[in-house]
């Protein structure tokens, strides 16, 4: 049977066939149900926070009954980052955490995502647990033993106090674009940028439950591009719905993507001594570039398979301080327990007043090479992907390329398809590499 958790949570269709109100009452009762169990010391606390997008009012009270229902009390936070929530689990000693929120999806799409004590993503076993145990028992908590629900409505306060104090600087004289994507940091971005003294401007921070990502954000830079320009900002940050992800651009508009922020940060780390064992890691989707660069600044590069949840393991694992994926999700075990957007800006507009460099200076520490990703619609993705001829093409392609390029051959997570990327030191030796490995994968399937 499919597993109901992915790699983020449960996804999908709001109110469509998997992600129904009955399913986020199944899910959170049992997920109180199996805190319980674990401990029985005291009745488990959950705190349920949400991104703007109007099915999450309803995905909201169905979360929040099912955790009554089950014994367990609700700490409602309100339309937060998912960061925020991660914090305020750990801050509030509770034994839960809910975000609703589909990310970087479009607005009809919606998810529920689990954090454990402390913050923590839950381990697999548990959410297995909680998987098995979606059937109510035959008897339920009655009276006092009812879950109670409350708000806690200074939420974002806490949660932009505690980003201050994990900021190493002021902001002040350096003026700011930050693209809200009509979403979780339309409120806590802006006014957290502003009290750590940089000049704000808003960009889609008005939400309205149906415009988020709507063409804007992280996925969207075009019109952050724009605005940097016309306000004659120093740069620009974008967020996706849930404020997980941190991308930037320039004063020219020019992209500051994932691996140029973490190429940044681990430099500034580095010098400051907070770098542990001058070590960072990335997944397999990071561009050479960024291990040309690492290795020239003397950073150990520790690459994962594709996820911030193999990047979180291996954080953990090594007791790192550093971690993240191209696409902006970048982590910093120190301030915080999961990718946070609003952590990263602060610390990336900190290192800019602190050197007085512009952003396009900063990120000239690396160069990225031309990249192209081909999907390749197949039968059997697997197959595939372990086939003698892809394997002798890719080996083929990998001598050509030597030390100027690579290639990356891997089975999607979730389609059909096998993902042929390949990075070289020009656009068209890229696309012709990529072009002929596509066939061969085409072929084989």
């Amino acid at each position: 049977m499919r597993r109901l958790f992915g790699t983020d949570g449960v996804r999908g269709l709001a109110n469509g066939e998997l992600l129904t109100p009955e399913l986020a009452v199944a899910v959170s009762a049992s997920a109180a149900r199996v805190l319980a169990a674990h401990d029985r010391s005291h009745r488990p606390v959950a705190v349920v926070g949400r991104d703007p997008r109007a099915s999450g009012e309803m995905l909201e009270a169905a979360v929040v009954a099912g955790l009554a229902s089950a014994g367990a009390d609700a700490v409602r936070v309100g339309v937060v980052p998912t960061p925020a929530v991660a914090h305020l689990v750990a801050e509030l000693g509770a034994d839960l955490g809910v975000m609703i929120s589909a990310s970087h999806n479009p607005m009809p799409d919606n998810g529920i995502k689990l954090f454990a004590a402390g913050g923590n993503k839950l381990p697999d076993d548990v959410e297995l647990e909680i998987e098995s145990g979606l059937t109510p028992p035959a008897a339920r908590p009655t009276g006092a033993a009812v879950g109670r629900v409350r708000d806690l409505p200074d939420a974002i306060d806490r949660y932009g106090a505690h980003l201050l104090a994990a900021t190493p600087g002021s902001l002040a004289g350096l003026r700011v674009v930050v693209d809200c994507a009509h979403g979780a940091a339309s409120v806590a971005a802006p006014e957290t940028y502003a009290k750590a003294g940089a000049d704000v401007v808003a960009l889609h921070a008005s939400p309205d439950g149906l415009n988020i990502n709507d063409g804007v954000g992280s996925t969207h830079l075009g019109p952050l591009r724009e605005a940097v320009v016309a306000h004659g900002a120093d740069l620009g940050i974008a967020h996706d719905g849930d404020a997980d992800r941190c991308l930037a651009v320039d004063a020219t508009g020019a992209d500051v993507d994932g691996d140029h922020i973490m190429a940044i940060l681990a430099v500034a780390m580095r010098e400051a001594g907070e770098l542990v064992d001058d070590t960072l890691v990335a997944t397999v989707m990071s561009n050479l570039g960024l291990h040309l660069a690492m290795r020239e600044q003397g950073v150990v590069l520790r690459t994962t398979a594709v996820g911030d949840r193999y990047v979180l393991e291996d954080l953990r694992a090594g007791g790192y301080s550093l971690g993240g994926e191209q696409s902006g999700h970048v982590v910093l075990p120190g301030h915080a327990t999961t990718g946070d957007g609003l952590l990263t800006a602060l610390r990336l507009m900190a290192r800019m007043t602190s050197t007085g460099r512009s952003l396009a200076d900063l990120a000239s520490v690396m160069t990225s090479l031309p990249q192209v990703l081909v999907n390749v619609p197949v039968g059997d993705k697997d197959t595939v992907a372990a086939s003698g001829a892809v394997r002798e093409a890719v080996t083929a392609a990998e001598a050509e390329l030597g030390e100027t390029g690579r290639v990356l051959l891997r089975p999607s997570g979730t389609e059909q398809l096998v993902r042929v990327m390949v990075e070289a030191p020009t656009s068209e030796i890229a696309d012709a590499v990529a072009a002929r490995l596509a066939e061969v994968v085409a072929a084989a399937s």
